[in-house]
């Protein structure tokens, strides 16, 4: 029997409580940020985002790309409470629960004999539940697999239902941008353009060989394959809990000294500590990750005894292990920063 998946994910989750709970500031712009000298956006409710303000993106940039947009401080007690309502509607209708962050999971809604109608009144009946017992939206994505229960919830934000039919997905991923399946980024994505691939359909016009080539013989390449044919065996994990959350960054062009290295360092910890944040842990173990021009990888990591969080800290874990020697005449194309030994944040 085929799995029934629901993605539910939140709509703007912690703009949306914050003009909740200040219904003065319906209407406006609003990001939530993680406050500090590199105060950065961890998400902006839908009139913000029209201006471009995004999360991840550093406090002073939303001010100018949004004259006039407030700016509130993060309450991750508040956002932790909601969240809390919210897995309790997704537990009255299944065990099978995958947490994403605070705002966002898979539940495996698969029984015998139960339909794809019924998993579709199901998810329409967990919206109107959050809605009633939170005063918030979420949007809903139902097909036959996470991926395209995923792909199904961003269609039709905010406070969409989207509903993926075995017999709708060969035409809809045929048509889908490369850059919008699971696991393809910026960088990847730039190299399936390069070799003329741009949507599904030219994806499954290659072989898995090909891909390979393109991609290296890593797991991405089956991954994709698979994927562009709709094919995702991947289990709905209930109680999975993270274990390392990091950003990397691919440069267009590859840095040589431990200057330019450094100056990169603060953007990309900021996102990590927003990531850190929505997720709500801290962690012990910093991570420093490089990778050379001809493709070697190396990582390096130092441990605290107290609990790190904010961008300055990682930063400065990540200085530390970042040394002259670790250059030693190369190119970095790849610089990344992750935090491992998580645990959850104080009152979480």
């Amino acid at each position: 029997m085929s799995r029934l998946v629901v993605h539910v994910d939140m709509d703007a989750f912690y703009a949306s409580i914050e003009v909740r709970d200040q219904p003065e500031l319906a209407d406006k712009p609003v990001a939530v940020i993680v406050p500090g000298r590199r105060g950065v956006v961890m998400t902006a409710n839908y009139v913000a985002r029209g201006f471009g303000v995004h999360s991840a993106l550093p406090a002073h940039l939303a001010r100018r790309r949004c004259p006039g947009i407030i700016l509130i401080p993060q309450r991750m007690e508040v956002y932790r409470a909601v969240s809390a309502q919210i897995h309790g509607i997704f537990a009255q209708y299944t065990d099978v629960i995958e947490p994403l962050a605070l705002d966002e999971a898979y539940l495996d809604v698969t029984q015998e004999q139960r339909t794809l109608d019924q998993a579709e009144e199901m998810a329409r009946s967990i919206q109107a539940d959050i809605l009633a017992e939170t005063q918030l939206t979420c949007s809903a994505g139902v097909s036959v697999n996470k991926f395209l229960a995923k792909l199904a919830s961003g269609m039709k934000k905010p406070a969409g239902l989207t509903v993926i039919s075995p017999e709708e997905v060969d035409a809809l991923l045929a048509a889908l941008p490369v850059e919008e399946f699971f696991g393809v980024g910026p960088v990847i994505a730039g190299k399936l353009q390069a070799q003329g691939t741009h949507t599904g359909a030219d994806l499954r016009a290659r072989s898995l060989a090909e891909l390979q080539a393109i991609l290296g013989s890593g797991k991405l390449a089956p991954r994709l394959y698979d994927l562009a044919r709709g094919v995702d065996e991947r289990p709905v994990e209930a109680h999975r809990e993270a274990k390392s959350i990091g950003v990397e960054q691919t440069f267009e062009r590859d840095l040589t000294s431990r200057e330019a290295l450094l100056a990169e360092l603060p953007g990309i910890t900021a996102e990590v500590e927003a990531r850190l944040a929505k997720r709500g842990y801290v962690g012990r173990t910093v991570v420093l990750k490089l990778r050379y021009e001809d493709g070697t990888r190396v990582t390096r990591h130092r441990t605290r005894e107290e609990p790190l969080a904010t961008a300055d800290e990682l930063a400065q874990a990540a200085a530390e292990v970042l040394t002259p020697e670790l250059l030693a005449g190369h190119r970095v194309r790849l610089l990344g920063v992750s935090v491992v030994n998580l645990s959850p944040r104080q009152g979480a």
